[in-house]
């Protein structure tokens, strides 16, 4: 199975130096550091499509420790000042590149830019409101004023295709490029297993009934910071009853349907979602097993 878009990275997290005053600025004065360069949110590449990283000397502001490359080096980014707001979602510019994204630098990226994120959107104290501060070499913010101790969350979604008599159930939003179709999704609930938010998902959004789940993989999609659990599922049967405020379309696939829009054959019935996201992952996945 081809490896989901955001994963397979090299970086040495380096957790122990998160938290020793020591380690941090030995790492911080090491004239090897590198400090990944964003526009906004969106990265900056250099001429051979990599990410583009200068020295720490250039950097104005707090300093957010990614870790270590394989070699060692200890990499940064900044964070943003208190107050600035950044663009969410993905822009043109962005769009344009994920297809030919590295996958080390795309698995990177993708940390770099939810922890970026996260502190733009948290800048206080979610139990007084006090403005926090950031510790733990930028992976957590403490409040000053009550002590409480904040870290990055990842959301989880799952993502689904439910099957009937050698057939996928796809569907497809308003907000998408025309004739796309892709596996439905949602946000798991407090008090939900996996396996329950997928049947929940797909009977709200369609009206179809799933039993058996099975996980199949997951990816980390920083927009701004989810975890996709992608997942298989049998229907109980085919008759759609469709949510239209959730979705605009859906429609039963075979796997000869599905294998033509994976290859981009122009006659085929939809287009596929961008290899970079796990739904084509998940959709390749299910186009190649026998049952």
């Amino acid at each position: 199975m081809i490896a989901p878009g955001f994963t397979g990275g090299t970086l040495d997290r380096a957790d122990r130096i998160r938290h020793d005053f020591e380690m941090l600025a030995a790492a911080q004065a090491d004239p090897r550091a590198r400090l990944l360069v964003l526009n906004g949110l969106d990265p900056e590449l250099d001429g051979e499509g990599r990410l583009r990283w200068t020295d720490l000397a250039s950097a104005t502001g707090e300093r957010i420790f990614l870790g270590c490359d394989p070699d060692g080096v200890p990499l940064f980014a900044l964070a943003p000042p208190h107050g600035q707001r950044l663009p969410g979602g993905r822009s043109p510019a962005l769009n344009a590149i994920l297809d030919s994204f590295h996958a080390e630098d795309a698995a990177l990226y993708a940390a770099a830019r939810s922890l970026v994120d996260w502190h733009a959107r948290h800048g206080f104290c979610a139990v007084c409101g006090e403005i926090s501060a950031i510790f733990r070499a930028g992976w957590g913010r403490k409040c000053p004023n009550c002590a409480a101790e904040h870290f990055p969350r990842v959301d989880p979604v799952v993502i689904m295709i439910a099957e009937h008599e050698g057939r996928a159930l796809l569907g497809r939003q308003p907000s998408w490029p025309p004739g796309r179709y892709s596996a439905l999704a949602g946000f798991l609930e407090v008090g939900e297993s996996i396996e329950e938010a997928v049947a929940r998902e797909v009977l709200e959004e369609a009206g179809v009934s799933v039993r058996d789940v099975r996980y199949v993989a997951s990816q980390p999609w920083p927009f701004p910071s989810s975890l996709m659990i992608a997942c298989l599922g049998q229907a109980t049967d085919d008759a759609i009853t469709m949510d239209v405020h959730e979705l605009e379309d859906a429609r039963w696939f075979t796997r000869e349907e599905v294998r033509q829009a994976l290859s981009r054959d122009p006659a085929a019935p939809f287009l596929a979602p961008p290899p970079y996201a796990i739904a084509n992952t998940l959709l390749s996945h299910w186009a190649e097993s026998k049952t």
